[in-house]
């Protein structure tokens, strides 16, 4: 399974069971891939969408490797050890990317 159908999964777990997104503000997430290119993760009125390239204005833009967002997708990220040795580069609001963090690691059980 590639990156992007890992995250594609996440997506529709998220959408089929929106509770812990509802309430959420609406909120774009960038993510860079070395190996891939870009997308965004939008989060709006409690369902999420994955669009290839960068079209909208992101809070945040996060810059990694496949296998470091895998392991985020996954929560297997250590995101302070991958933030200090530069595997994980933020740029923007750093609340935001821990926002995301915090929904993917609601949606692993």
């Amino acid at each position: 399974m590639t990156v992007l159908e890992e995250l594609q999964t996440l997506v529709q777990k998220i959408n089929q069971n929106p509770e812990h997104i509802i309430g959420e503000k609406n909120r774009i997430f960038q993510i860079n891939l070395e190996e891939s290119g870009s997308f965004q993760i939008i989060l709006k009125d409690g369902n999420v969408e994955v669009i290839e390239g960068n079209e909208y204005d992101a809070e945040v833009t996060l810059s990694m490797s496949e296998k470091n967002f895998s392991k985020l997708l996954k929560d297997e990220l250590n995101t302070t050890m991958a933030f200090m040795t530069g595997g994980l580069k933020v740029e923007g609001k750093i609340g935001s990317a821990l926002k995301l963090q915090e929904i993917v690691k609601k949606y692993q059980n």
